[in-house]
């Protein structure tokens, strides 16, 4: 049970190595997260802050890959972020993981006061919610984690811009028929852009894209090799299964 009285299930990721509990309903964590985890290219001894954390999946996928980094999960939903505490409890990762309570859009101060300074961070990593409002869901959770308005990308870059160190990196997931939008949103504060597409099966447009990015860098655009999902018959390939249940990262260009 959420701690606004809502029920939940515990739920496995990377085979079993991380337990997740998460609302029944809303907005539920999947292969995105866990791509995203995969993609960011922490090291020890850095600091990484997840932007709409959720229950903390990506997160806590990060934190159990790479030993010795420190997470801080920013979530705006006091529910989800109780959730999020309790998971990196039960998962053992508290003393490297913290969770905030707070508006994505909040201000520098109000970040500030939460821990959270301007370039206190080596990697900012998030999921935001991309989808146009065409016929969005009943429920409230669902509609906030998945529906986007046209200033969506540019606030939630807006607040890595301002928490990443100089030479600090972005990675976030988002609609591959929005990459423009996502290039557009990069320009001017971040460069060394790299796009990995990700395809659910061979032969087929890409669904997702994630991209990473290095602040005040003036390093050429980078588009890789596409991540496959699973075969034509719904089989998950060797490169999906090393990521989505073993913890392999993700390659990007400066790893």
């Amino acid at each position: 049970m959420s701690a606004d009285g809502s029920a939940t299930s515990d739920d496995a990721a990377l085979g079993g190595r991380l337990i997740v509990r998460q609302p029944l309903r809303g907005h539920r964590f999947g292969h995105d997260s866990i791509l995203l985890a995969a993609a960011t290219s922490a090291h020890a001894g850095e600091r990484a802050v997840e932007l709409g954390a959720g229950v903390g999946a990506a997160a806590l996928a990060l934190a159990r890959r790479v030993e010795g980094v420190a997470v801080s999960l920013v979530e705006i939903d006091p529910a989800l972020a109780a959730l999020a505490r309790g998971n990196a409890e039960r998962n053992g990762l508290a003393a490297r993981v913290h969770v905030i309570c707070l508006d994505v859009a909040a201000s520098s101060a109000a970040f500030a006061g939460a821990g959270l300074a301007p370039g206190s961070a080596d990697h900012v990593l998030m999921n935001p919610p991309f989808n146009a409002p065409q016929n969005p869901s009943p429920d409230r959770g669902r509609r906030v984690a998945r529906i986007a308005s046209p200033e969506t990308l540019a606030i939630w870059l807006a607040a890595a811009v301002r928490l990443l160190r100089p030479a600090g990196a972005v990675t976030l997931v988002w609609r591959a028929d929005g990459l423009s939008d996502v290039l557009a949103a990069l320009a001017g504060n971040f460069g060394a852009i790299a796009i990995l597409p990700i395809h659910a099966k061979p032969g087929v447009p890409a669904i997702r894209v994630i991209a990473r990015a290095v602040k005040d860098s003036g390093a050429p655009l980078s588009l890789l090799p596409g991540l496959i999902v699973a075969d034509k018959d719904g089989k998950s390939t060797a490169q999906a299964e090393a990521v989505l249940r073993d913890g392999a990262a993700l390659t990007f260009p400066g790893n």
